[in-house]
């Protein structure tokens, strides 16, 4: 049997759950952003006329402003988004068992075996939940029908606000393959540019190109996008409530001054070192590879990575693999404005202390255990007195106390 995946996706979900304490502001253009007086003011989202005045989400609040001077700015309540946000999926998991969280807007739905019983197609249970979520939380949602996750997520974006798109699999080619590039998942704008030169501009053309090529290209990441190109995404929608690992784990922030010394630098890559730490720990991860990506005041960025010598999931050793990046790659004096550290390929924690022993230096092995029970203990004071009760010596002041991005 054929799977029938929904991709619900709540418009403009924090301005549309703002606009509901706010109904009179519901025709103008709002925007939800970060603090306007500090460096973090960054648009967060934005409602329907903002963004037909060309708004767009993760500008600059200057910017925004320069293409709609009387945009109406109000803060975010993450916390509301959350809550609501369970409560939507509670929603969804009266139809289905499969409902899988991507993001706090975002859910897809394996509704392959409910269809049958309620004698409904995907359309039209697409269009229910529409109406379900429209008259019991006044929000709207925008819901793609399609055999795959992938397909099922491009439907979703194709038409908003408040819309149901069917991408069936007799039309694939023709709805599917003269998108942009860019409107498939995992299609970034690094990859984008990778691809342009080689006439890579829509999905077709992607589904069209040499796997082989995309590798050598793209390392392991071309064959997988060639594969979903031609629709043979056959991931599942994982069970309501069930943990996923990460893919990666990063933290960043954004300075409330530009950063020039290296003592600045090397404070805050510690700090951000000793939160990636932390949620590895918590996921009982550790990881493999470090990448690091740099803000200038151009809001220029620069990105490297380079793998460990070792699998770890402890601040210091993430924190002297950040620093010989930032060696590396920064000159000083050069001001950073933004920087964000990245753990990526990850495993299990059990795997890497096996391979430990194939590795590793004996000698070297206590050290590693001790830093190891110190890390652990500082989580647990943090869990139960908060994120500030207990660090390491140094990330006190300066540019280590600004605000995540």
């Amino acid at each position: 049997m054929e799977r029938t995946i929904l991709h619900c996706d709540l418009n403009c979900f924090f301005a549309s759950v703002e606009l509901l304490d706010h109904p009179e502001l519901r025709h103008l253009p709002v925007a939800v952003c970060g603090d306007p007086t500090s460096r973090h003011g960054i648009i967060l989202a934005k409602n329907e006329p903002a963004k037909a005045l060309g708004v767009q989400t993760a500008e600059t609040i200057w910017q925004a402003r320069r293409k709609c001077p009387d945009l109406i700015l109000l803060p975010p309540r993450h916390q509301e988004y959350r809550r609501l946000s369970r409560e939507i999926n509670a929603l969804y998991r009266e139809y289905t068992d499969r409902v899988e969280p991507f993001g706090v807007d975002e859910s897809w739905l394996d509704v392959t075996g409910v269809l049958g019983p309620r004698g409904v197609d995907g359309r039209t249970l697409a269009d229910q939940l529409r109406r379900r979520v429209r008259e019991t939380f006044g929000l709207t949602i925008s819901v793609g029908v399609s055999y795959n996750k992938i397909f099922a997520k491009l439907g979703s974006d194709y038409k908003k606000p408040d819309a149901t798109t069917v991408i069936p699999r007799s039309e694939m080619r023709r709805v599917v393959w003269p998108l942009p590039v860019g409107d498939m998942l995992f299609v970034g704008r690094a990859t984008q540019r990778v691809l342009a030169p080689y006439g890579v501009k829509t999905i077709g053309d992607l589904a069209r190109f040499d796997p082989r090529a995309l590798e050598t290209l793209l390392g392991k990441l071309g064959p997988q996008l060639h594969a979903y190109a031609n629709g043979l995404d056959d991931e599942p929608v994982a069970l309501a409530d069930s943990w996923t690992p990460p893919k990666s784990v990063g933290n960043g922030l954004t300075f409330s001054r530009d950063l020039t010394t290296w003592e600045e630098v090397r404070a805050g890559a510690a700090l951000l070192c000793d939160r990636v730490a932390a949620e590895l720990r918590k996921n009982a991860m550790v990881c493999r590879t470090l990448q690091i990506t740099l803000r200038d005041p151009a809001f220029r960025n620069l990105c490297r990575q380079r793998p460990l010598v070792r699998p770890s999931q402890l601040a210091r050793e993430l924190t002297r693999g950040t620093e010989e990046l930032l060696k590396g790659c920064w000159r000083p004096g050069s001001p950073i404005r933004a920087l964000t550290v990245t753990a990526q390929n990850l495993c299990p924690q059990e795997e890497a202390w096996v391979q430990e022993d194939l590795f590793s230096s004996p000698a070297d092995q206590p050290v590693r255990e001790k830093q190891a029970r110190l890390e652990t203990a500082m989580d647990s004071i943090r869990a139960k007195l908060g994120q500030k009760a207990i660090g390491f010596s140094g990330l006190a002041g300066g540019a280590a106390t600004d605000k995540e991005e």
